[in-house]
């Protein structure tokens, strides 16, 4: 199962710069202006072999009543309550402020593990006045600096140490293709779930957010047996708004990890927005395989090219992964529901595939002869042997006499000529290069 961080703390105290040192890229915009991070930035890092997930969130000011304050502190406590682990970072230049006591007091409530960071301790004089934080009574305190990296190597390690080993858990189900039913808040996933299993195993309503928790089912009709998680999982709150989204984004992140395929369930009449787009990028750098789903498509007014012209755009938007099968259903009427059932197995075995060396160097060897790298440097770049890596995700290695000249052009010919001449729809695909 995905393991899940926040960072937290009030504004202005280099959250979003330990976030970029974190992701090793340069994602959230960082400002000396409080109040930069308003929507929430989710990544993916690694430390020796473990993954987790990393949310940035904005700062922490209660009481507010500026409105992007206001939605930034409620946001916060939902990252809060859905990360399996807190990063609540202080800044040493400033001390302990009535912010950070209150930011305190509500972390020292909760169960999860924190870890209190004190940054911009780039001296030995910073060290010692950051010695006060000890007072806010968290056990785990590390003391870096997010613009020079230094310090941070210990707190990873204490991240990798937090995350559970997968081979410590034992799963009845394992070995059984996972779908994650994934999307905006009300666009009809436990309506598809229900229709799938025929049966209300899930709450449906127009109330965006009924969904509480994810629900895992075990799936066995018709021939075909997997797991469907449904990751609606959103708790229902009073005035809930924006933050619906928030809950949707973080576990989605989580069911991604566990699944195989993602199924993202776009509403017809609204389109895909911005957050599924994000939605669709993890899951494509998670390497999991993806089914669109255009659910409500009854309700759409219809004429010969519609679905034609729907489907133009949508790949469109999702430029440049649109090897995608895009299917339109309706949860509610069970139209081409099984179709999605199917079209997700045979995603399932795209990603699985084990495609023969012979066959790849027969195939790839041919289109490089068609179409030559570029020179570089007067330097004429041959491609010598292609091989499929022992990776989840479709992983292919090129070896060459000049792998570092390879340019993102001729990178993307090779994968289509791979998509033109393998079965790989709906499945992301790495591509290396290495010194033949």
């Amino acid at each position: 199962m995905g393991f899940t961080v926040a960072i937290t703390g009030r504004p202005n105290v280099g959250k979003s710069t330990f976030f970029n040192r974190l992701l090793e890229q340069r994602k959230a915009i960082v400002d000396d202006i409080s109040g930069v991070t308003r929507d929430r930035q989710y990544g993916i890092a690694e430390w020796i072999g473990k993954t987790f997930n990393v949310i940035d969130t904005g700062g922490f000011v209660p009481n507010s009543q500026d409105i992007f304050e206001r939605e930034i502190r409620k946001q916060v406590l939902i990252a809060v309550e859905e990360a399996d682990a807190v990063i609540f970072m202080c800044d040493a230049a400033t001390g302990i402020t009535e912010l950070d006591q209150s930011m305190a007091d509500i972390l020292r409530r909760t169960t999860k593990p924190v870890l209190l960071v004190i940054n911009k301790v780039d001296n030995h004089a910073r060290l010692l006045e950051a010695s006060e934080f000890y007072s806010l009574g968290f056990e785990k305190i590390f003391f870096v600096s997010s613009i020079s990296g230094s310090g941070t190597g210990e707190i990873l390690d204490e991240v990798a140490g937090l995350i559970p080993d997968d081979n410590d858990a034992t799963d009845p189900t394992e070995g059984l293709p996972k779908f994650a039913i994934i999307g905006q808040p009300n666009v009809g996933k436990s309506s598809l779930l229900n229709a799938l299993v025929g049966e209300e195993r899930t709450i449906v309503s127009e109330i965006a957010g009924t969904t509480r928790d994810t629900i895992h089912t075990h799936y066995k009709l018709f021939n075909k047996e997997f797991i469907l998680i449904d990751t609606a999982g959103i708790r229902k709150k009073a005035k809930v708004h924006e933050d619906l989204e928030f809950y949707s984004v973080i576990r989605a992140i989580k069911a991604m990890d566990e699944a195989d395929v993602c199924l993202l369930v776009l509403d017809a009449e609204k389109g895909i927005g911005a957050q599924d787009i994000s939605i669709f990028a993890l899951a494509v750098k998670k390497g999991k395989g993806i089914v669109i789903l255009v659910n409500k498509w009854d309700v759409m007014e219809k004429e010969t090219n519609t679905a034609r012209d729907y489907e133009k755009e949508l790949k469109t938007r999702l430029a440049p992964f649109t090897d995608v099968p895009i299917l339109f259903i309706s949860a509610k009427d069970k139209t081409r529901i099984h179709k999605a059932v199917e079209t997700g197995l045979e995603v399932y075995d795209n990603r699985s595939r084990k495609i023969s060396t012979s066959a790849l160097n027969d195939v790839m060897l041919k289109a490089v002869e068609a179409y030559h790298p570029p020179m570089v440097r007067s330097n004429l770049i041959k491609i010598k042997y292609i091989t499929q890596l022992p990776t989840h995700t479709p992983s292919f290695a090129f070896f060459c006499n000049f792998p570092d000249d390879i340019k993102t052009p001729y990178k993307n010919y090779l994968e289509n000529q791979l998509r033109q001449n393998f079965p790989l729809s709906g499945v992301p695909v790495r591509l290396f290069f290495r010194k033949k």
